[in-house]
C-alpha cells in the first residue's frame, strides 16, 4: 500500500536527504512536491491528503505548535513527524501533546529517522530513548522537568521564543497573538516556574536542556 509523504522544510536538501533515507526502507513511499511556505503547505494538505507530514516548526508562515493542532483538527488521518532544529525535550513533549506522532531533532542519524518513520507509519508514537528513560524514571519528578511539564503548549512556545531573545512584539507576530497576550503569558510563566525575572526563566530552561 502506497504511503503519501509531505515534507515541509525550508531547505530542499533536507527534503532530498529524508526522502532518500525513508525510500531505503519503504519502496511504496510516494513523496509529494516540495512546499516552501505555510500557504503551500495548507494547499498540499487539502489537495493531496498525505498520510504522513514531516514538518519543521520554524517553517515560514506557520505558527509552531498551534499549526500542529490546526492540522490535526482538519486532517485527522495525517500523522505528523516533527523534524526540527530545536533540540530540547520540553518542546518535544509539547508537540506530542498537540497531536504530533514523533519528534526528532535534526542531529539524529539515518537509522533514527527510519525507526521513527516506521513506528509512526504503523500508528505508533516515537520519542527518543533519553526522553523515554526520563519519563519512566521515578525520581525524575524531583528535577526541573516537574515544573515545566505542566506548562501549556502556548506557554512553552512563548518561553522558547523568549530564550532566543525575542521581544514581546516579535513573539506576538510569530505566534499571531497580540502583545498584551504575550505579557499575560510571561506573567503566568513567572508564577508557574517561581521565577522573579525573565532572565531567571531562561536560566531554568537552559538548566533543563543541559540536564
Amino acid at each position: 500500500m502506497q504511503t503519501k509523504i509531505l515534507i515541509a522544510d525550508q531547505y530542499p536538501i533536507v527534503n532530498i536527504g529524508v526522502s532518500k533515507v525513508i525510500s531505503e526502507i519503504d519502496q511504496n513511499a510516494k513523496f509529494l512536491p516540495l512546499v516552501r511556505n505555510g500557504n503551500e503547505l495548507w494547499n498540499a494538505l487539502k489537495l493531496s491528503l498525505p498520510d504522513i507530514l514531516i514538518l519543521e516548526l520554524d517553517f515560514p508562515d506557520i505558527f509552531g505548535i498551534q499549526t500542529i493542532k490546526d492540522i490535526k483538527k482538519k486532517f485527522k488521518n495525517t500523522k505528523i513527524i516533527i523534524f526540527s532544529y530545536q533540540p530540547d525535550e520540553i518542546y518535544a513533549l509539547s508537540t506530542i501533546k498537540a497531536g504530533a506522532s514523533a519528534y526528532m531533532p535534526k542531529t539524529v542519524d539515518a537509522a533514527t529517522i527510519q525507526l521513527a518513520y516506521t513506528r509512526v507509519a504503523r500508528g505508533g508514537i516515537y520519542l527518543s530513548e533519553s526522553l523515554t528513560k526520563q519519563l519512566n524514571d521515578r525520581n525524575f519528578k524531583n528535577t526541573h522537568y516537574n515544573a515545566f511539564k505542566n506548562l501549556s503548549s502556548r506557554e512553552v512556545e512563548v518561553l522558547n521564543l523568549l530564550s532566543t531573545g525575542k521581544r514581546n512584539k516579535e513573539i506576538a507576530t510569530s505566534l499571531d497573538i497580540n502583545e498584551k497576550t504575550v505579557s499575560t503569558y510571561k506573567t503566568r510563566l513567572l508564577k508557574k516556574l517561581k521565577a522573579n525575572t525573565v532572565a531567571e526563566l531562561i536560566t531554568q530552561l537552559r538548566i533543563l536542556k543541559a540536564g
